[in-house]
């Protein structure tokens, strides 16, 4: 396995990352603990999650992943681990996550208040990296850092990060860290698959050039990729945009659609045959695509079981020919103006 690198940070990753945001929902803490375990034997060493997880989030299960990742810690030397966890972004975002009774904010006192939380779960007295879990468009970005820059200082978090973000919101903070002496984000977690590709068009020059690492969430689009979408009604129960689909939050529920739709299954269907040309499953082929570009450091997978796991771990090594990443690309394109619209 060929570790990368976080940025200019000292994080030597794998370049697979565990996401564990089903565990305490999907999945029980036996299973958490056998996928877990499951990916640390084949060589996994970073692990994501966030203080409002599992999903989808709710005020009854929010900090319970955290506490399962953190029991499961304690049979590991932590010194093997590269563990990330995020800060709940601002109320004025996407959506009014259930921490701090819906009031929160990157600012400092949310920031220290959500990391103390989560290392008491984890069950640590340090992260690896500490991320935004999304944007706040009102505080400062000034006075997040600063609080980051707290922490750094005391020892508590290695390095830090952002989470769907703009690149304006990576530049400004990056040159404000620079101009302040603070602390700089190393990473950037936004969605980046097949189906959602406009990272490279948005904010790959700012991390090329600033070298700054995207972790990509989602390389299977929420599973849409994986083929078990059969069409916009026809879905496993589970399957998580069926909860997207029937959510009361309209944003949540549009959110559903905006990747839940005919042009994104029928560009599946096309990635599908892409797979099966060059006797690849689909699933490698997802990841392994992620994986292909410079930027990105690590791509973070998600399972319910282990046996999930083998076809998404064998795109570590998995290098895609030129003619594959062709076919892929012009798939992209014919469906580039159609994809993800609702």
């Amino acid at each position: 396995m060929k570790h990368r690198y976080i940025g200019t940070s000292g994080l030597r990753v794998s370049p697979i990352c565990m996401g564990t945001m089903t565990f305490g929902s999907y999945n029980n803490k036996q299973e958490a603990f056998e996928i877990l375990d499951y990916v640390y034997d084949k060589g996994i060493n970073f692990y994501d999650t966030a203080e409002i997880y599992p999903v989808p989030p709710s005020n009854k299960y929010m900090g319970l992943t955290e506490e399962i990742v953190g029991d499961w810690m304690k049979t590991k030397p932590r010194e093997s681990l590269i563990i990330a966890s995020k800060v709940a972004g601002a109320a004025n975002g996407w959506f009014v996550p259930p921490s701090r009774y819906g009031l929160t904010a990157i600012d400092s006192f949310h920031i220290k208040t959500a990391f103390e939380g989560s290392l008491k779960r984890l069950k640590t007295d340090y992260l690896d990296l500490y991320q935004v879990h999304w944007p706040d468009q009102l505080v400062p970005i000034e006075e997040s850092l600063r609080a980051f820059e707290d922490l750094v200082r005391e020892g508590k978090i290695r390095y830090i990060g952002t989470s769907n973000d703009t690149a304006y919101g990576l530049t400004k903070a990056n040159i404000e860290a620079k101009h302040n002496k603070y602390p700089r984000f190393e990473s950037i977690q936004n969605n980046f698959s097949l189906l959602e590709q406009s990272f490279i068009e948005s904010i790959k020059e700012v991390c090329e050039k600033e070298k700054v690492s995207l972790l990509p969430y989602s390389p299977l689009a929420g599973g849409i990729l994986s083929g078990k979408y059969k069409s916009e009604t026809d879905y496993p129960d589970n399957a998580r945009y069926a909860s997207y689909l029937k959510s009361t939050n309209e944003k949540v529920r549009k959110f559903g659609i905006k990747f839940l739709n005919k042009n994104s299954l029928s560009a599946t269907k096309q990635y599908m045959e892409i797979a099966k040309k060059h006797n690849i499953n689909i699933i490698t082929l997802s990841i392994a695509w992620t994986l292909q570009f410079d930027f990105v450091a690590s791509s973070i997978i998600g399972a319910t079981s282990v046996r999930q796991l083998d076809d998404s771990l064998l795109a570590m090594d998995f290098k895609l020919s030129d003619e594959i990443m062709k076919e892929c690309d012009e798939v992209y394109k014919s469906f580039k103006r159609y994809i993800l619209k609702y």
